[in-house]
This record gives C-alpha cells, structure tokens and sequence, in this order.
C-alpha cells in the first residue's frame, strides 16, 4: 500500500534551480510504487469548505508574477478522474464533511511544480483538494482520514506546502543561505514530534513548537502535512525523506506516512 507524502514545494522556480530539494522531488516518483491517481492537497487552494477538481485535463495554473519566461511556458497537462472525484466527496460528506466539485479549476503551482519533477510525464489522473486554513490543523487531519480508504486503492495522498514559511524575511538571500536559528529549532521540534509520533503535540504545534507563529504567519502551507498524516491513519509512522533549505528561511523537508 502506497504511503501518504507531505511535500515541501518551493519557490515556483524551483524545476529551474540546481537545488537539494529539486533533486529529491526528481527521483520521488521513481521511488515508490507507480500510483493509479494521485490526490494533491495544495496550499494554494483555500476554500471555505473542501472542494475537489474534476476535470478532463488538467490546466497549468501559473499562480505568481515576476518570475522567467521559461516558466510561464511550462505545462504540466495531467489528466483529470472526475469519478475519483465524486468518490472522495462520497468519502467526505459520511465522515461528516460534505463538499463540493469545482469542474473548471486545473493545477495551482503547489501542485504541478513537484509533480512535473516527481512524474515528468504527467500520464497520471492528478486532482486537487482544497484547504481551509481557517479550521486548523484538527480539521485537516479529519478531512485526510476520510481518505484513508483511497491508498488501498494506489491513489497517493500528497499534502504539499512548506515546512517553513515565513516570506516577510526574504531580503534576496542566497539559494543556499543557511537557515536562522529559529527555522532550525521549529523544524527540529516538528522532527522529532513526527518521528515520536506526538499527534497531539502536532496538532498543538501553534503553541508547542518553538517560533511557531514566526515560521507560519498563516497556517496553510502546514495544514496540507495535516491532510497527509490524517490520511495515512493515526498508526502511521512519519520518516523523514528529505532535509534541505533555500534562501535561509524556506525549510523543505519532506516526509512519508506509512
């Protein structure tokens, strides 16, 4: 059975960069099992209750500005499961989280940035579930273990998002600038919360982990960890697959639950 993955996405120009944390993303898919579907819990998706895509083919949504040309031309024309899509609202509204279908929106770029390096191929049905970064990390453990069900199936549960985030600091600061003492000592904590399997201390992340509320202004690039853990059944085990920064303040660590 597949395990359920939180991903570190980056700076949208991450596919374009010589980077630790792009190497890792490019020998991902290669390193599990090949999936049926895969279901992307994106930061950049926040709804006020959960949504899922349902589409023919995916659309490459270039959510930012001020970045190269090169990537505004990059594609990642994944195909879409409108099925699968109606399913995981099935799964969501008995667990007592009903939520709609959006049949227009295609991939924001926490989606097809590390999957365009994990899966350059893009012959796999991708679709998205949104975020409600209002309701917390509870919520989003609940919205994934009403997913549970869908690994016994090969569909990969990825939540992607940023193990820090704190964009007010970034002053241009060298790609591999090292990390403040700050980041350092959140991620560390946050490590060793998953690694011990302290669901509790997790969920209460905002007022145990040391520099919390500096390293995430706003939840939603750590609620998609969340989505992944839930997913993946309150037994699972974290281990660390990746262990990288970039410009001093964006942590892009990366786990697996299984």
């Amino acid at each position: 059975m597949l395990p359920t993955l939180f991903i570190s996405h980056g700076a949208p120009t991450l596919p374009l960069v010589d980077a630790p944390a792009r190497h890792f993303l490019e020998g991902l898919g290669t390193s599990l099992p090949r999936p049926h579907a895969i279901l992307v819990a994106s930061a950049h998706w926040e709804t006020a209750a959960p949504s899922v895509n349902a589409v023919a083919v995916n659309d490459t949504i270039h959510d930012f500005s001020g970045f190269p040309r090169a990537l505004y031309e990059m594609r990642y024309a994944a195909p879409g499961d409108a099925a699968l899509a109606e399913r995981i609202c099935a799964l969501l509204a008995a667990s007592g989280l009903p939520g709609g279908i959006d049949r227009s929106r295609g991939l924001d770029h926490g989606a097809w940035v590390p999957l365009l390096l994990a899966y350059p191929a893009a012959d796999i049905p991708v679709l998205q579930i949104s975020v409600q970064s209002h309701l917390g990390p509870a919520h989003h453990a609940r919205l994934g273990a009403a997913l549970a069900t869908l690994r016994k199936d090969g569909v990969l549960v990825i939540g992607s998002g940023s193990f820090t985030h704190d964009l007010r600091r970034f002053r241009g600061q060298a790609m591999d600038a090292a990390s403040t003492p700050d980041v350092v000592e959140f991620a560390d904590w946050m490590d060793a919360a998953l690694v011990d399997g302290r669901r509790d201390d997790l969920l209460a992340y905002r007022t145990k982990a040391p520099h919390a509320a500096l390293e995430h202004p706003t939840e939603e690039h750590l609620l998609p960890l969340f989505v992944a853990m839930g997913a993946a059944g309150e037994a699972a085990i974290a281990t660390r697959l990746h262990q990288s920064a970039m410009y001093s303040i964006l942590r892009m660590d990366a786990y697996a639950f299984a």
